[in-house]
């Protein structure tokens, strides 16, 4: 395949072991660092593994996002969207906001509410079980995408019980799905920097187990391009490969670009921050050849990329292109290059375009509806 493409030796073997097998942490590391033609072949070999693994077809969900607030007790340094209890634009949505907005979602085909918000100080589980009965009661056929590992973890500390439990009774009450956010970068070293507040990895990993544990299937992500390291991104693509080895639990893998310009570390001084486009695209193409069938879904963020560029990234191993979200306050804040809402003839067109076939999708990656 690479016989007559002007690449160095060492990135020509690794790339044709891994048309066989996973490559290891030392050479995706090596890729991380690759440029010029060897990059064009490494693109073309994620690319080739992608139709390999799961053909030709691009998936995306017809979802709505519900932020149900921005008060947050967590404020990272990456965060723009997260404002204090007494800020003037801090706000809780109320049970008829909430219902609103997902009205107006069903009745435009959502067949997933993503309901996430900041980390309030006095939620407890009581909170989001009611926030999922709340949906479930009015709308029981649209899943529930829902929290993320940090908001169940101090929610089950509040209220005293143990995190199994809290997932428990979240599942009980309607929680599908669990978001892979709080994840950004699973070295405790970036994480002292950006969102010291936050879970810990070891936290993380212990929170994402106990939902699988209890049948919570859920998203993987990285948030990538602040202060850590190429190698520290490699390092989070391995965990993530070492608990779906373990635990299968994980439904897709999406990495996140960082998008700086509000953020709190950029407007505090931070320089060199936000991932190269060739950057992005080394690390859609090396997740690919570290998780492979493993876990064969990877998703573009378009609402963090913009179209165009999520369109290229899918020449780059990915086959999923998230989903329309009715909304995305998170990354509105943050300065989304396109908007925060897409619709099926957008996504479809740019999948039309590649020559590969749109296909919209369900929560768990279980059940596929065909679009004209």
């Amino acid at each position: 395949m690479f016989d007559k493409l002007p690449i160095s030796s060492k990135t020509e073997r690794i790339l044709t072991k891994s048309l066989d097998e996973a490559i290891t942490v030392e050479e995706a590391n090596h890729l991380m660092n690759i440029q010029g033609q060897d990059l064009y072949s490494l693109l073309a070999t994620a690319d080739y593994l992608r139709q390999e693994i799961v053909g030709d077809n691009v998936t995306f969900i017809n979802n709505c996002n519900i932020n149900f607030t921005n008060i947050c007790t967590v404020r990272c340094g990456f965060c723009a969207f997260g404002k204090d209890a007494d800020d003037p634009d801090a706000y809780i949505l109320s049970d008829e906001e909430i219902l609103a907005k997902a009205e107006g979602a069903v009745e435009n085909g959502a067949r997933e509410f993503t309901l996430m918000g900041g980390v309030l100080p006095d939620a407890d589980i009581d909170y989001y079980q009611h926030l999922l009965t709340l949906l479930k009661d009015n709308y029981p056929k649209v899943s529930i995408h829902g929290f993320s590992p940090t908001m169940v973890r101090d929610a089950c500390l509040v209220s005293g019980m143990d995190i199994k439990e809290g997932f428990e009774i979240l599942k009980d009450a309607g929680l599908d799905t669990l978001p892979g956010t709080a994840a950004e970068i699973l070295t405790d070293r970036s994480r002292e920097i950006i969102c010291p507040e936050k879970v810990s990895v070891a936290e993380w990993i212990d929170a994402v187990k106990a939902a699988q544990e209890v049948g919570i299937q859920g998203s993987a992500t990285i948030m990538y391009g602040h202060v850590e390291t190429l190698e520290e991104r490699v390092e989070h693509i391995d965990i993530i490969r070492q608990i779906q080895e373990e635990t299968h639990g994980f439904t897709e893998f999406i990495p996140m670009t960082f998008m700086h310009e509000y953020s709190p570390i950029f407007l505090e001084g931070q320089s060199d921050l936000g991932a190269t486009g060739t950057q992005d695209l080394k690390l859609y193409a090396v997740s690919r050849l570290m998780l492979r069938d493993l876990l064969p879904n990877i998703q573009v963020s378009w609402v963090k990329m913009g179209f165009r560029f999520a369109q290229v990234v899918l020449t780059a191993g990915a086959n999923d292109l998230g989903g329309t979200l009715g909304g995305d306050e998170l990354s509105e804040a943050s300065g989304a290059p396109d908007g925060v809402d897409a619709s099926i003839g957008t996504l479809s067109r740019m999948v039309k375009d590649l020559g590969r076939t749109p296909i919209e999708r369900d929560s768990k990656y279980s059940e596929f509806y065909p679009i004209d």
